[in-house]
């Protein structure tokens, strides 16, 4: 796995929006949906994966923790050691049924990924 760390690299939001979820063996596991980011530092501290569905219908979304994945140049998209049994366990919500990303919940997603 090929993976960038410079800090002149940077990317459009809109380019990461739609860019695919790999687990470590390769397999697909979702796309990036949206990046939740903090008002304050300004730093993406989710990314949140559609995962599940069929044809965009029933697609739940997942906020992964933005540390834990990893840009793999060789697959142009984002690899996570997670597996699908573990996301499907994740806390997940409707695209119409976005949460507050209050203290309760971000604790709750936090608690789920051990970060």
């Amino acid at each position: 796995m090929t993976t960038t760390t410079t800090r002149q690299d940077v990317i459009s939001s809109d380019r990461v929006e739609g860019t695919d979820v790999y687990d470590v063996l390769g397999d697909k596991l979702g796309t990036i949906d949206d990046l939740m980011i903090d008002k304050i530092s300004g730093q993406v501290r989710y990314a949140v994966m559609e995962f599940g569905g069929f044809l965009g219908m029933g697609t739940d979304r997942y906020p992964i923790p933005w540390p834990m994945l990893k840009y793999d140049t060789e697959r142009e998209g984002y690899v996570v050691n997670l597996d699908k049994p573990t996301i499907e366990g994740a806390p997940k919500y409707a695209s119409d049924r976005v949460p507050d990303y209050d203290d309760a919940y971000v604790m709750g997603v936090n608690r789920y990924f051990g970060v």
